[in-house]
C-alpha cells in the first residue's frame, strides 16, 4: 500500500495554496468580457509592466496565448512561421496554428540548449520575390526556458540576435515564455531584458508560480488590442475572471522566490538519479527545474514500464521519449520529497534486477 505521494509529473500539478483560495473567494470583479474586471485589469497592467511591454491580456492557457499571438502576428492566411523542431508550439499545442489559422510552420532543428542556429533561421526566411511559390514568413518563434530541452536558458544576448535578425528581414518575434521566470532565476538577468527585443511574450501563470490557472500575453497595445478579439473567438472571453487573477498575484508574492529553491532541488536529484545503476543524467544541463533521465539499456525497463513501477511506489513521472523519463520540481516539493523520490527509483530498479536474475 502506497502510504505517500510525490507528484514530479509537472509543475503544473499544484494545488493552490491558502492564502490563493482566500484571495479567490474575495476578488474584486466585474465583466472581463466587457473590460470591467479590475483585478484581471490590475493583473495584466502589472505583468506587461514587469515584463518591459506596454499592455498585457489574460487568457486561460498557455496554449491559447500562443495562438492568439501566432495569429494575430500573421493575420494573413498562408503566412508562415519559423520555430523550433523540438518547440512546444511545434509538438504539443496541436497544430493549431495551422487548424485554426491556416498558418504554415517552417522548422529549423533545436540545437541541444534550445537555441537554432542564427545561419538557418535566416536560411529559412523565405524569399518574397518567389511569393508565387512560397508561403510568406512574418514570424520568428523562441522558447525560454525550452521545455523539450529539459528547460534549458536562452541568454538574452542569444534572443537579442534573433530579434535583430527578425528586424532586418521585417519578421516579428514571439516568445513562448511558459517558465520565462525559471529562466530569469537561473541566468541571474531580469525578465524584461530576456524579452526585450520580442514583439509578444506569452507568459505562464500555473507552471513555476503555482496559479491554478491562466496565462498572460503582452505586446504592444495595438497588438493586445487585436489580441483581444481574437481570443473571444476562441472562446477564451471570461466572465468574472478575477477570481483566477486574484491567485496569480498570490503566486508571485509566494512562489516567484522560492524559484531558485525549485533549481536546486533539481540539481540535487538529477546528481542522485545520475549516481543509481541504469540511469544516466547530463547534470550540466539541468539548469532550471526540469531533470531528463535517460534509462540504459542494460536496465532491462522501458520508459512506460519505470513510470507504472514507480507510480506503484507513490512516485508520479511521465515519460519523455523512447528510453526517457521526466522529472519537474515545483514550489510544492520538499528537499525530503526529492530524496524520497530517489529511494522510489532504486526499489524500482532493483525489483526490476531481481525479476531479471541479475542479482
Amino acid at each position: 500500500m502506497v502510504m505517500r505521494t510525490v507528484d514530479l509529473r509537472s509543475d503544473t500539478v499544484t494545488k493552490p495554496t491558502e492564502a490563493m483560495r482566500n484571495a479567490m473567494a474575495n476578488a474584486e470583479v466585474d465583466d472581463d468580457v466587457l473590460g470591467y474586471d479590475p483585478t484581471a485589469q490590475r493583473l495584466e497592467a502589472e505583468i506587461a509592466r514587469i515584463m518591459g511591454k506596454e499592455a498585457g491580456l489574460f487568457v486561460p492557457s498557455g496554449t491559447m496565448g500562443n495562438l492568439i499571438s501566432v495569429l494575430t502576428h500573421c493575420q494573413i492566411r498562408g503566412s508562415e512561421i519559423i520555430l523550433g523542431d523540438y518547440s512546444h508550439i511545434h509538438i504539443y499545442e496541436n497544430g493549431g496554428i495551422a487548424t485554426l489559422g491556416g498558418v504554415h510552420p517552417r522548422t529549423v532543428k533545436n540545437n541541444e540548449d534550445g537555441t537554432m542556429d542564427l545561419d538557418l533561421i535566416e536560411a529559412a526566411i523565405r524569399d518574397p520575390s518567389f511569393e508565387i511559390c512560397y508561403p510568406t514568413t512574418r514570424l520568428i518563434c523562441l522558447e525560454n526556458s525550452h521545455a523539450h530541452s529539459g528547460g534549458r536558458c536562452l541568454s538574452a544576448e542569444y534572443t537579442d540576435k534573433v530579434g535583430e535578425l527578425a528586424k532586418k528581414y521585417g519578421l516579428k518575434l514571439h516568445i513562448d515564455g511558459a517558465r520565462i521566470f525559471n529562466a530569469s532565476v537561473a541566468l541571474g538577468v531580469p525578465v524584461h531584458r530576456l524579452v526585450r527585443a520580442a514583439d509578444s511574450v506569452s507568459v505562464c501563470l500555473s507552471k513555476g508560480l503555482g496559479a491554478p490557472v491562466g496565462s498572460v500575453v503582452v505586446g504592444s497595445k495595438s497588438f493586445i488590442a487585436k489580441a483581444k478579439i481574437l481570443r473571444k473567438t476562441l472562446g477564451g472571453g471570461m466572465r468574472q475572471v478575477g477570481v483566477l487573477c486574484a491567485a496569480a498575484f498570490i503566486g508571485f508574492q509566494e512562489n516567484l522566490v522560492k524559484l531558485e529553491g525549485d533549481h536546486k532541488k533539481a540539481k540535487i536529484l538529477a546528481e542522485e538519479l545520475n549516481k543509481i545503476k541504469g540511469l544516466k543524467v547530463d547534470i550540466a544541463a539541468v539548469e532550471t527545474n526540469i531533470v531528463y533521465c535517460d534509462i540504459l539499456k542494460g536496465s532491462k525497463i522501458s520508459e512506460t514500464e519505470m513510470c507504472k513501477i514507480l507510480e506503484q511506489h507513490g512516485l508520479l513521472i511521465l515519460p519523455e521519449g523512447l528510453m526517457r523519463i521526466r522529472f519537474v520540481i515545483h514550489h510544492q516539493i520538499s528537499e525530503n520529497d526529492v530524496h524520497y523520490a530517489v529511494s522510489c527509483v532504486q526499489r524500482a530498479l532493483a525489483g526490476v534486477a531481481e525479476e531479471n536474475g541479475d542479482k
